[in-house]
């Protein structure tokens, strides 16, 4: 018996790409020759992202979907994906065509050979700006460099996972999830597949400035605690400074040599001032995540599904 693959694609107002992305996934797929479902997570869209899935499932036994109450996020979209999906690898992939359906058979051939989960490395990203490129190989290797497991620099969601790793991961109920933070995290054998990510396909990227910052300290902070650490050590070194500089204006005072020089102090008062705030930013990020798991709310809420057999059930 063949194996099945299931592929999970979260879409967020998507229109303008989701047939071009069902056609091409589906040619890619049927070429593998091996039977497949397409599953698309409808993350609260406000365009005609739905009416366009409720058409594919139509048309397309193979295509199911589900849609969120509202816009939950993309790692939550991934979440409930890859736990409502059946085949015996799942590859997860993003509706804007960046990342090429054609890379798939590659993921599948390395997957067959035995390792467990075969993830996009991007050699090269076209249609971005400059600013985004440098950021995000900055971000990657900073993640790499402070984080307690070992996170593939320029990767995305963008790979293949085999069944027993989905199972594993189905069971880890965090809330804020970082998801490939997660499947670097559960281990088991993984291997890359290069490939370069192409500009996109239509509409708008809908990851703001804003939402790649939260995503980025998401990452940061859900795996590890070097933060913390570098904060403390900030402190003692500003707090050794700053009485190393008392006590040189205490000696100046006594041999009659001191001098009161405003600006210095103010200069002083004002970066460890920064500091504590900083500190305090940084220490506030753990105990939101903190916060937000120990309130056990759903990851998302499912409004409607199509296409999954066990519908009505």
């Amino acid at each position: 018996m063949k194996a099945v693959l299931s592929v999970v694609v979260p879409a967020y107002n998507e229109e303008e790409v989701l047939e071009a992305s069902h056609k091409r996934l589906t040619a890619v797929l049927t070429g593998l020759g091996s039977p497949y479902e397409l599953i698309f997570v409808n993350d609260g869209s406000k365009d005609k992202t739905a009416e366009i899935l409720d058409r594919l499932a139509a048309a397309d036994e193979c295509v199911r979907f589900i849609t969120f109450s509202r816009n939950f996020g993309h790692m939550a979209a991934i979440t409930a994906g890859i736990e409502h999906a059946s085949g015996d690898a799942v590859i997860v992939i993003d509706a804007d065509l960046q990342d090429p359906p054609e890379i798939i058979p590659r993921m599948v051939e390395k997957w067959r050979e035995g390792y467990d989960v075969v993830y996009g490395k991007r050699s090269k990203r076209q249609g971005e700006s400059l600013f985004k490129k440098i950021s995000a190989a900055v971000y990657y290797r900073i993640l790499k460099r402070i984080s307690n497991i070992n996170i593939p620099v320029d990767t995305g969601e963008f790979r293949l996972i085999d069944r027993k790793v989905c199972d594993v991961m189905t069971g880890i109920k965090e809330h804020n999830r970082y998801m490939r933070g997660l499947v670097s995290w559960v281990g088991f054998r993984q291997c890359a597949v290069e490939f370069v990510r192409e500009e996109r396909f239509a509409g708008k990227a809908k990851y703001s400035l804003g939402k790649m910052v939260e995503l980025s300290i998401n990452g940061l902070t859900a795996f590890s605690i070097k933060p913390l650490r570098l904060a403390s050590l900030a402190g003692a070194f500003l707090s050794a400074g700053g009485f190393i500089w008392l006590l040189i204006q205490i000696i100046g005072m006594i041999t009659g040599q001191g001098r009161q020089d405003w600006a210095v102090i103010t200069a002083v008062l004002l970066l460890t001032q920064g500091f504590i705030l900083l500190a305090i930013g940084i220490l506030g990020e753990y105990v939101g995540r903190i916060f937000d798991e120990t309130k056990a709310r759903p990851a998302y809420i499912i409004q409607e599904t199509k296409g999954f057999r066990n519908e009505g059930e």
